[in-house]
């Protein structure tokens, strides 16, 4: 007999809910506020949301920072996707702990040592930072995320599928088209959220790979809570919220519809 969550259940639950949801919600709430200044409420109103649409750098830099989500989440999930068969399926190669390492190294490295490396990277070669730069390092950010949810699935994946495909005449690029890109779809659209996510939130690496005209948001805010933080700020977080928010609902869409009937 199941029983219910206990009320000390509920509280450490609400606790945690509350936690990480009261200052979004407090942040969506704010950017409707009349005042000037962002802690007191001084009435409802959508002028910080008409003032944000003449604000052009804050909106250039929202722009930057969703092309470089964009690019470097598509360049992670195929670039990580890769690296996950080549461990999953290419058995003990030469070099496959180096490989491996090299691959998970940022998981868990500061994320101010990967700036700061790119950087001399950069220099060292002669390359002008800029868009693209931002794009390198997160990507090299991303791709890691991307192999470790993808390889977790490659793991349990039943090889039999691809085996009786091919039995049944279908070369490897169209078992791969028609059996496996399919069932790991998922993992890599996780993925790639998860590094878009992550591109949307990074400071640290942009901050040592950007140059003039490739200011990201988190750099612009962070320029502009030493001046002096006004409401447009609030506005523009909410809207990225929102569309952060409404692409996971269509991802979860689309894998509810992709649900076999009957499945529990």
């Amino acid at each position: 007999m199941k029983r219910g969550l206990q009320p000390f259940h509920l509280a450490v639950l609400a606790l945690g809910f509350g936690f990480l949801y009261v200052p979004i919600a407090l942040l969506v709430l704010y950017s409707f506020n009349a005042s000037r200044l962002v802690t007191v409420w001084g009435g409802f109103s959508t002028h910080w949301y008409e003032a944000l649409l003449g604000n052009e750098a804050l909106l250039a830099s929202a722009f930057v920072s969703l092309r470089v989500a964009l690019v470097s989440s598509v360049l992670a999930t195929i670039l990580g996707t890769m690296a996950a068969f080549a461990l999953v399926r290419f058995g003990r190669f030469s070099g496959r702990t180096l490989f491996a390492g090299a691959l998970y190294a940022p998981l868990v490295m500061p994320e101010v040592i990967i700036g700061l490396s790119l950087l001399l990277l950069f220099v060292g070669l002669g390359i002008d930072r800029g868009f693209w730069t931002i794009v390198a390092g997160h990507t090299t950010l991303g791709l890691c995320f991307v192999t470790v949810v993808v390889q977790a699935r490659l793991a349990t994946f039943d090889r039999s599928l691809e085996e009786a495909a091919m039995d049944l005449g279908a070369t490897p690029l169209a078992t791969f088209r028609a059996v496996t890109l399919p069932l790991i779809a998922p993992a890599m659209l996780a993925g790639c959220l998860l590094a878009f996510t992550l591109s949307l939130d990074d400071f640290v690496i942009a901050s040592f790979t950007s140059g003039p005209g490739s200011t990201t948001l988190p750099m612009r805010i962070y320029a502009q809570v030493r001046l002096g933080v006004t409401p447009e700020v609030n506005a523009i977080s909410t809207l990225l919220i929102g569309f952060v928010g409404f692409i996971l609902l269509g991802a979860a869409a689309i894998n509810r519809l992709r649900k076999p009937q009957g499945s529990g």
